[in-house]
């Protein structure tokens, strides 16, 4: 069976809202794709006649096809607020965000507070799940196991813990779990964007100016902090990638 192609960028080190701006590009036009495609599938030949030509590629006797992409990258010190969030989950004032070189942002994506920078792997991807399964909860799932599977090469255990998406170490023992990978996501017509940020090596004292992901006396940890070692960052992005194609039974390009 041919596996389908998920198309990879590296964005490298950027601001927020230059990465956001990207998704937002790639995952609009998608949604554009699937809405011709349903104006075709009901008949109105006028709506796609309208848009067949903004389609790459495509020609009106031709039914589109939407296209799945894979970010990566590593963001400039920002915190970002998801749609459900809590501004009273940010502990520290404007001024003091300026002066440590913090941005900020309201997101669409789902989840409350978290933070992103340098060595953490973010990853987005903007995939139609209509060619996956139109189930939100099995993606996030997903998401995760590429995490855990990550995680398993270095001798770690990733876990899920019990109503709180994102990967845990050592989440069934009160008082010692400690959140490695928090994951946020936006879902419309079944093509998502945002994703998940692994602390890789990752400045955890960020972390210590926000309540994170809007969950209390529970820490947050890094690959860095559990293996005490500094962790070659383009190593660690192979793996997930690499886990990527395993889970999605996708191939990267």
């Amino acid at each position: 069976m041919t596996k389908q192609i998920v198309l990879f960028k590296d964005l490298g080190l950027t601001d927020y809202q230059s990465a956001w701006d990207c998704q937002e590009k790639l995952f609009q036009e998608n949604v554009h794709i699937k809405a011709v495609i349903r104006n075709m599938e009901m008949g109105a030949p006028g709506l796609v006649a309208e848009n067949i030509s903004l389609l790459r590629g495509s020609v009106a006797d031709t039914k589109p096809e939407t296209q799945h992409y894979f970010l990566i990258c590593e963001h400039l010190p920002v915190l970002t607020l998801g749609k459900s969030g809590h501004v009273e989950n940010i502990l520290i004032s404007e001024q003091e965000m300026q002066k440590r070189g913090i941005q900020y942002y309201k997101t669409n994506r789902g989840g409350d507070i978290t933070f992103h920078g340098p060595g953490q792997i973010v990853g987005y991807p903007i995939l139609d799940l209509d060619k996956f399964y139109t189930d939100i909860g099995k993606y996030l799932r997903a998401l995760e196991e590429v995490i855990i599977l990550t995680m398993q090469e270095y001798g770690l255990k990733g876990e899920r813990s019990k109503g709180e998406t994102g990967v845990w170490m050592d989440a069934g023992i009160p008082g010692s779990e400690r959140k490695i990978c928090a994951m946020g996501v936006r879902c419309s017509r079944w093509v998502t964007m945002h994703g998940f940020a692994l602390n890789v090596n990752t400045d955890l004292s960020y972390f210590d100016t926000i309540i994170p992901c809007g969950i209390e006396n529970k820490k947050v940890t890094s690959l860095q902090k559990e293996l005490y070692r500094t962790l070659n960052y383009e190593e660690v992005k192979q793996k997930v990638k690499a886990n990527f194609e395993i889970v999605f039974g996708v191939e990267l390009q």
